[in-house]
């Protein structure tokens, strides 16, 4: 199935079904959970999906996507909101959570795990048939728009077992695996993305096929599509494959000595001196 691809949407190319499943959840409201490795298109696939579905509606005034990137430090008043202080008056201002339940966005948090878990437990009530947001320093609690959806995501091979996603939590979700693309689709994703051809982005994407083979030998992550993109764009630029892989790929996934010359014979050996 081939994405359709509007002039205002992000290039987005389907590995599965999950257009289709994205859609179906959406139509009945039921919150997404989206995991997978770093790099692997859970972010572009939410903002497509966003374009889309607002697309389909027709469009208005109401933000389609607001994205949070959870950290350690994300706290529940910086997802609902909070009072401030606006020269004599103090003023309730909602966080970037209370702004898509009002206003009937995607909200997407990316990362959830990262947040702390009495921040992610606020997320509850609007994840089953409540679909409310309790705003306790207000007193109110806010119905949540019928256009809203509740979209998170998290990296489960990354996180450690103390920042693993509570099964009172995971079972609220319909879930959706992500995975790094077979080897001809992400080439068609760097060949697009950085305007590379396609046999070099082929070679970039055989690059990314086998450096993810060293996962179980001392690599930590598996090199992320986005990387690739990043190397062809700059060989798009003049750079020689070779110093691009290096820069934008080697340098940036590991420091270790050993696994930085692996993954260089790797690169030496598809891109050969000229």
């Amino acid at each position: 199935m081939a994405a359709d691809h509007g002039s205002d949407a992000p290039f987005y190319l389907p590995i599965r079904d999950e257009i289709d499943v994205f859609e179906q959840a959406y139509a009945c409201r039921l919150p997404v959970l989206l995991k997978g490795p770093t790099g692997c298109g859970k972010t572009r696939f939410v903002e497509y999906m966003a374009t889309r579905l607002l697309k389909r509606a027709g469009g208005d005034a109401r933000p389609a996507l607001i994205t949070v990137a959870c950290h350690e430090d994300l706290t529940g008043s910086d997802l609902v909101g909070r009072y401030l202080i606006q020269g004599a008056d103090t003023v309730w201002i909602d966080g970037p959570l209370t702004q898509a339940v009002r206003t009937g966005a995607i909200c997407y948090l990316d990362e959830v795990v990262e947040a702390r878990k009495d921040t992610i437990v606020l997320i509850h009530p609007l994840t089953d048939h409540r679909r409310i947001l309790p705003i306790d320093k207000r007193g109110e609690t806010l119905a949540a728009h019928d256009d809203f959806l509740l979209v998170i995501s998290y990296n489960p091979g990354y996180q450690s077992v103390l920042k693993d996603l509570k099964h009172s939590t995971r079972q609220r979700f319909v879930s959706l695996e992500f995975d790094y693309p077979p080897r001809d689709r992400e080439a068609e994703i760097v060949r697009h993305e950085s305007g590379v051809d396609l046999e070099t982005a082929l070679l970039l994407a055989t690059l990314g096929e086998k450096i993810r083979t060293l996962r179980g030998a001392g690599l930590g992550e598996g090199v992320s599509t986005r990387l690739l993109v990043y190397a062809g764009q700059l060989v798009a630029r003049g750079l020689s494959p070779r110093r691009a892989c290096t820069v934008a790929v080697t340098n940036s996934l590991t420091d270790d000595a050993e696994m930085i010359r692996s993954v260089g014979e790797l690169v030496s050996a598809l891109f050969p001196p000229a």
